[in-house]
């Protein structure tokens, strides 16, 4: 069990500064109070409570997160004002989150710190950052030094992706078949 507050940023093993804050079972999101200093916030906590919030969040002091279930298009146009922007994986097993971060990346064109909080673990960092995360808050009870090699797990992809636009055969050249030779070259 980790004592530290430590995340990986990037590539890098860093202090975290910032607190998530979460509702216990049966309390409103809505109606949090918000404490002072760094916050990731709940999206239904700064849908009731952003008019309030926006001086610190100008400040960088407010980011947001959004659950599985919930729409980051909610705050579209207005994420790029955010120091921090979340999304939660409540169960390893629930890849949501995985969609939310490309859509933030590709149809909302949110360029900032993209954060993976929740039940994060070295399994799926490597597949994180290819849909945009680029800040992961490993589950405490991990190693965050053993994660932070769950990056680099492999060294080429087939897919396109946030982080690489074109397929792997787009980025082989091959060469030319020799006159008469395949018929479904190139395909």
């Amino acid at each position: 069990m980790r004592e530290d507050k430590l995340i990986i940023k990037g590539r890098d093993i860093t202090g975290n500064d910032w607190t998530v804050l979460r509702a216990a079972e049966g309390e409103d999101a809505a109606a949090l109070p918000v404490p002072a200093g760094k916050v990731i916030v709940p999206l239904a906590t700064w849908l009731a409570q952003g008019e309030a919030l926006a001086a610190r969040r100008a400040a960088g002091e407010i980011g947001v997160w959004f659950g599985p279930d919930e729409r980051p298009e909610t705050l579209k146009g207005d994420l790029d004002g955010f120091a921090v922007v979340a999304v939660d994986f409540p169960k390893f097993t629930d890849g949501r989150g995985y969609s939310l971060a490309y859509n933030l990346r590709t149809r909302l064109a949110y360029t900032g710190e993209l954060r993976a909080i929740g039940d994060v673990l070295r399994d799926q960092l490597f597949s994180m950052q290819r849909v945009g995360f680029n800040a992961y808050d490993v589950r405490s009870d991990r190693s965050i030094e053993d994660a932070l090699k769950g990056l680099s797990d492999f060294t080429e992809t087939y897919q396109a992706s946030v982080d690489q636009k074109a397929p792997l055969f787009r980025r082989h050249a091959r060469p030319a078949p020799a006159e008469g030779g395949d018929a479904g070259y190139g395909i």
